[in-house]
């Protein structure tokens, strides 16, 4: 046992003495951080707000609608004024501000957030009909409500881009990359989402900070709407660098469309494995030509050199 002590207190002391090296990782910062499952916990309590007959709350044993959802309320209200005080200092013009006053600022902006949740159940409406119409494999819209990835990423994306509106600091970012881990669809919280948003299978789809969508598109998995390059690093933040997509547009799996010059008209459709880095216009229909598919049937009949090619 005591040959283990030493070896513990052997590790300890290397890591005491590791964090002393004045890196980004060691830092220890004189605010609190937001704490991820709480974030996770008021994502969770606004989709029950959103989907009010959906899910409930087991621990509410209340037997109205109008009850249950003023207990949400009061604990959104309560967990989100205290996670957007803590993130506030991350404003460096707010890092030194008195504790009540942030407490102030965070609770204007919590109400008005909460003020657009009717809008985002709006938009919310508008996106399972448009994945009920667009998904021949939905029997119905609680399948849709209840199972579908692309909605629950699309849900989050919804709700995180009111707060990076409000240029709430870092929840957005930790909400939706929240949906990124349970979803594999990376929706930047920057990116603006018009009506009718329809994300099929959604596994690997990339859309990032300055995107514009428009209405009525949908998109399938492994699609990029991505910046042209990175190589700038910080100098190009703010700029926009992702592409926008106009209404009624498809784009088919594994499409990448780059750049914030690029623009894709209305009515277009992208097919798959597209890579695109100049504007499309309206109406246009883009595919990949002059690839071959071969099928060697080599040992199967006779006939060892035949080959079936699509």
């Amino acid at each position: 046992m005591k040959q283990i002590e030493d070896r513990i207190n052997g590790i300890v002391k290397d890591l005491l003495c590791d964090y002393e090296n004045g890196r980004v990782i060691d830092e220890v910062k004189s605010f609190d951080h937001p704490d991820k499952d709480v974030i996770v916990e008021i994502l969770y309590s606004i989709r029950r707000i959103i989907f009010p007959g959906y899910y409930r709350n087991k621990s509410y044993r209340v037997y109205t609608v109008r009850n249950n959802i003023s207990m949400m309320i009061e604990d959104v209200i309560f967990k989100l004024i205290r996670q957007i005080s803590i993130v506030l200092r991350y404003d460096e013009e707010l890092r030194d501000t008195p504790e009540l006053e942030l407490a102030k600022r965070a609770e204007d902006i919590t109400f008005e957030f909460l003020g657009k949740l009717p809008k985002i159940r709006e938009y919310i409406e508008m996106d399972v009909d448009a994945f009920f119409r667009g998904d021949p494999a939905a029997y119905n819209k609680d399948e849709i409500i209840y199972s579908y990835p692309g909605l629950f990423a699309i849900l989050v994306n919804r709700i995180a881009h009111e707060l990076f509106l409000l240029k709430v600091p870092l929840i957005p970012r930790m909400m939706t990359e929240y949906a990124h881990s349970c979803t594999g669809i990376d929706i930047h919280p920057g990116a603006t989402i018009g009506r009718y948003f329809f994300i099929d299978h959604g596994t690997g789809i990339v859309v990032g900070e300055t995107t514009e969508i428009g209405d009525n598109v949908k998109i399938y998995q492994g699609v990029t709407l991505g910046a042209l390059s990175t190589r700038g690093g910080q100098d190009l933040r703010g700029r926009k660098r992702h592409p926008t997509i106009e209404d009624n547009v498809t784009v088919y799996s594994g499409a990448s469309i780059l750049g914030g010059n690029t623009v894709i008209g209305k009515g277009a459709v992208i097919g798959g494995n597209a890579f695109i880095t100049k504007s499309v216009p309206a109406g246009a229909k883009v595919s990949v030509v002059n690839q071959e598919l071969s099928i060697n049937f080599s040992g199967i009949g006779q006939d060892d050199s035949w080959f079936y090619v699509i």
